[in-house]
């Protein structure tokens, strides 16, 4: 086995470390019109879309959500964020429950909704899992997108160097949330959840099972390794759950267990067979 597959992965290119550091810094409070991308007309805090950028060739996952039809569609949108996605998909889609935990996340998506006018989206302070507990969560404020309750990630996180928080947040199930709270069944889900979302997935086996939403996952993991080993275990579950339409949208693989290694890195999208 290859050493170099257990160094740690690194998630965020020092491009990526320095817009967040400019935009926490310098403009987190500042309002404005978002110039390009998928909410170009929108209104956000946070981030530098307000900034022109080159006319580059657009990433495959942008080009999957210009071309993807939300209408009439119930979404989950399980690791809001900023609410970057939550935005778009009010804008198209019938309704969108947003899971965010991380109380700074989920204050700038309350905000960026707001400032939208968004009437059509229910925000709820919870993270998603397998069963109902409550976990610490790590924070890296410079970059809370990549907060996470998975213990390696965690661990990853608390090593970066990097000064850092925890929180102690409230997971549920997607099954027993829905019935619960008597959410409307989702048509969609997105799961961007830094290494829990096998967790998420396994919590919504009944879901899956019955109401067959599509779903959209990104891939994670604190090394080469454990990001093939989680990439296999979630294939092998949406297996189980007959979920054989695999796409990955980086390379447009249609992905089975026997080549989930070529998806350790993306985005998947997933239907049922």
């Amino acid at each position: 086995m290859s050493d170099s597959e257990d160094q740690p992965f690194q998630h965020y290119s020092l491009k990526h470390k320095l817009v967040a550091w400019v935009s926490v810094n310098l403009f987190d409070n500042f309002t404005y019109t978002v110039h390009h991308g998928l909410l170009k007309g929108m209104r956000r805090k946070g981030g530098l879309g307000w900034l022109p950028v080159s006319s580059g060739d657009l990433s495959a996952e942008h080009k999957f959500w210009d071309g993807l039809n939300l209408s009439g569609l119930t979404v989950y949108d399980v690791g809001s964020f900023h609410g970057l996605l939550a935005l778009f998909f009010a804008s198209r889609a019938k309704q969108v429950v947003c899971f965010e935990p991380n109380t700074q996340n989920n204050k700038r998506l309350t905000e960026n909704l707001a400032l939208n006018g968004i009437k059509n989206a229910q925000v709820l302070k919870l993270g998603v899992g397998s069963k109902t507990e409550v976990l610490k969560m790590v924070v890296d404020p410079l970059m809370p997108g990549g907060s996470s309750v998975d213990q390696k990630m965690a661990d990853q996180i608390l090593h970066s160097g990097n000064a850092t928080k925890t929180e102690e947040i409230s997971i549920i199930t997607l099954d027993e949330e829905i019935a619960k709270s008597q959410l409307p069944a989702p048509d969609f889900i997105k799961i961007d959840i830094e290494g829990f979302e096998l967790e998420a997935l396994r919590g919504a086996r009944q879901t899956l099972e019955s109401k067959k939403p599509a779903l959209f996952l990104e891939m994670h993991g604190d090394t080469i390794r454990e990001k093939k080993r989680k990439v296999a275990e979630i294939i092998a579950f949406l297996w189980e759950v007959n979920y054989r339409n695999i796409l990955h949208l980086e390379s447009g693989t249609l992905i089975t267990p026997e080549t989930s290694a070529v998806a350790m890195e993306g985005h998947l999208y997933c239907k049922a067979a």
